[in-house]
């Protein structure tokens, strides 16, 4: 190729460059993206679809600034530039107003709610009045005196906006920059003025949350199975995680199944919670209260189980999806039911259960039993002995147990899952006596400032990691009681309790990673160095998510698991990582986990040092059975699947009047047209156009 060739090249790709970049810049002017968008999702189950999602090109409308429900006339009837993209505020993101938008959504593009940087005075939980009421024990043939929350209804503040289905996006906003330059956008362009309506242009904005799954879980997984082409593509995923467990003795994991002259005491809390917006879980009551403390109390008892044993082994279990009707523990009864878990139900001697116990107003944790298996003598024995040993556990403490006095069934919680499959003596832990006290129960709103994890100003973040909070001596009260518990229960020595004391340092420093942001000192020393860049500045989104990959709570839960029980051991990193204590050994897998973690970073050096951690913490599978039954219309496990989906996104910018946009289409139909003409009529005139004249080929010179 010649050099004028070259050099017409290298003139084409630098207009192709500034065409680009030029472009990027009107690109950058006419839209304003979103930075902070997170969206209500599509979930499905046996019977029907919830939640949200927007149309293949995302949906477009007018924004306008709710600023009270007495407003709504404007979006749903006598607003002259429909559809609209409604701004809410937080106090007026209820029930009420969202089933009306509902109601007029042919006039609804969107809805973006403001989420506060406080939380509300009020009450707000999107959950359903009664959780979990067609997964649990209570059923028309079990007891229909207690089905469907008959007797006691649980979470009376819940309005149920988790489970409606909505045909048009619903995004949460920050309150932030964003959020300021939207409100000044409204104010500037479409806010009407003393009854006038606006003038062009007028503020838009797109929201696109498109999702790929219909109907239900048995519609999705039947597409799914379609391949039609080498990359099939999916449209919806199981919900599902892993559970976390470790037991106070080592147990053969290899060898599943019932396990002789074994009797195991289950110490059970749930991992998970959600909220309306998938991304925006935080769980403090729901679910970090209930597994600190069970973390805590294992932590209490990892010397006293070492030096003075008891009978029974104590099984520390965490479950995952448990919102989304028992996803996890129901799936570790069905494995223990089929002997692929490391015990079996007829290793189980009772089950005590930490839910939420973040929110104790008095000095009172309430000890729920279910009134139905204790008709049997032998089950009502045990449990009584377990609340006598709870009674026991509290001696000069700030805690009091109390069991109710009317007869009610058991609260939402995993222990119904082992009563389903048969009597089982158990305990389950409660800050609330009937309804539950939370106003937040599964919304964005329970989170470090409603659990009271708070910090004088101008600390450090490493000082507040540090710094003990009330809420964390409350909760190592409760922790020292669940500890003292489990150890009498498991047959441990009465005299053994005043040596059984939960670490309040531990407990703060657990709040300020769970509720506060897990990029801290203390978790980046008991992780690999491979985990670090899962740990952010904000808190760990609890939400259960898609069956992919363990979660960030889960993975943070089972290495802290390992290092608050487990022991160091003087091994090299490789053989830490191929699960041995040495070359030789091939029997400690089966009995022991192994993690390299990270450690500390000493004094006056920048390498840190790491270690290898022995442990019984171990993962085990938290899907559905329904899943590997192919049940999908299932009513004895969960069927929950959570769709797949575009990415999400959302932008503002300025809208003409369509007449306007007629015009400019006008207009450009007509260009287009003349230019056709012309070019035609100058291709057909070229000879003459063009034409010049010709020296003879003989010509000299």
């Amino acid at each position: 190729m010649d050099l004028p060739s070259n050099k017409w090249i290298v003139h084409l790709l630098v207009c192709c460059f500034v065409v680009g970049v030029n472009c990027n810049s009107v690109d950058k002017k006419i839209y304003v993206k979103l930075n902070y968008t997170v969206s209500c999702v599509r979930l499905l189950n046996a019977t029907h679809q919830i939640g949200c999602q927007s149309s293949l090109s995302g949906n477009v409308g007018v924004l306008h600034v709710l600023e009270s429900e007495d407003n709504l006339d404007w979006v749903l009837s006598s607003g002259p530039n429909p559809p609209y993209m409604v701004i809410l505020e937080s106090p007026l993101f209820t029930r009420s107003v969202m089933m009306k938008l509902k109601s007029g959504s042919s006039r609804v593009a969107g809805v973006a709610v403001v989420a506060p940087n406080t939380n509300p005075a009020g009450a707000f939980s999107p959950h359903t009045t009664c959780p979990n009421e067609n997964s649990g024990v209570y059923s028309e043939t079990y007891d229909p005196a207690m089905a469907n929350c008959n007797k006691t209804v649980w979470n009376p503040l819940g309005n149920g906006l988790s489970y409606e289905e909505f045909d048009f996006p619903i995004f949460s906003l920050k309150d932030d920059n964003d959020t300021q330059v939207i409100r000044q956008c409204y104010l500037d362009h479409n806010r009407a003025v003393n009854g006038s309506r606006p003038r062009y242009p007028l503020c838009a904005m797109q929201l696109y949350s498109l999702m790929f799954a219909v109907t239900d879980t048995a519609t999705c997984m039947r597409r799914n199975d379609i391949n039609l082409s080498i990359n099939p593509e999916m449209v919806c995923d199981p919900l599902g995680d892993y559970n976390v467990w470790a037991s106070t003795r080592p147990l053969n994991n290899t060898a599943k199944g019932h396990k002789m002259w074994e009797s195991a005491v289950v110490a059970a809390a749930r991992l998970d919670s959600r909220s309306f917006f998938f991304d925006i879980a935080p769980g403090a009551q729901s679910g970090v209260s209930g597994f600190v403390a069970l973390l805590a109390a294992a932590h209490a008892l990892r010397d006293v189980v070492q030096e003075a044993p008891p009978n029974r082994t104590i099984l520390y279990t965490f479950f995952q999806g448990e919102t989304f009707d028992y996803i996890g523990s129901s799936r570790m009864v069905y494995d223990m039911e089929n002997n692929q878990f490391a015990v079996d139900l007829d290793n189980i001697h009772s089950v005590l259960e930490v839910g939420q116990v973040g929110l104790r107003n008095d000095s009172k944790l309430w000890l729920h039993t279910d009134p139905v298996s204790r008709r049997n003598d032998s089950v009502n024995k045990e449990v009584e002995d377990l609340i006598a040993n709870l009674r026991l556990a509290a001696t000069n403490l700030s805690v009091t147990p109390e069991v109710p006095t009317a007869s009610q069934p058991l609260p939402p919680s995993s222990f119904q899952r082992f009563l389903r499959a048969r009597p089982i003596p158990g305990v389950v832990l409660e800050d609330h006596q009937s309804a539950f006290t939370s106003r937040f129960y599964e919304s964005m709103y329970d989170n470090a400032e409603y659990l009271n994890v708070s910090y004088p100003p101008n600390l450090t973040p490493e000082e507040q990691l540090r710094f003990v909070t009330e809420s964390a001596k409350a909760l190592t009260e409760v922790a020292t009681l669940v500890a003292r518990a489990l150890y009498r229960q498991a047959g441990g020595a009465e005299t053994q309790l005043v040596n059984i004391n939960a670490d309040s340092q531990t407990v703060t420093q657990m709040l300020y990673g769970f509720l506060v942001r897990t990029n801290n000192s203390w978790f980046q020393q008991l992780i690999p160095s491979d985990f670090m860049s899962h740990l952010t500045n904000r808190p760990p989104n609890l939400y259960v998510g898609a069956v992919q990959q363990s979660s960030e709570p889960t993975v943070l839960v089972q290495f802290l698991m390992a290092n608050l029980t487990g022991s160091t051991v003087n091994v090299t990193q490789e053989n830490c990582q191929n699960q041995r204590e040495d070359e030789n050994d091939k029997e400690s897998r089966h009995m022991y986990i192994y993690m390299w973690v990270q450690g500390a970073v000493p004094p006056n050096s920048t390498q840190r040092q790491g270690f290898c951690v022995r442990s019984t913490a171990r993962l085990s599978k938290a899907v559905s059975p329904a899943f590997d039954l192919r049940e999908f219309t299932s009513k004895d496990y969960s069927t929950w699947t959570e769709s797949r989906w575009k990415p999400i996104s959302g932008r503002i910018f300025l809208v003409a009047s369509h007449e306007l946009e007629m015009l400019t289409l006008g207009v450009g139909v007509g260009v287009l047209l003349t230019s056709l003409l012309l070019t035609y009529v100058i291709s057909a005139k070229a000879d003459i156009l063009f034409s010049s004249g010709r020296e003879p080929t003989n010509a000299t010179y």
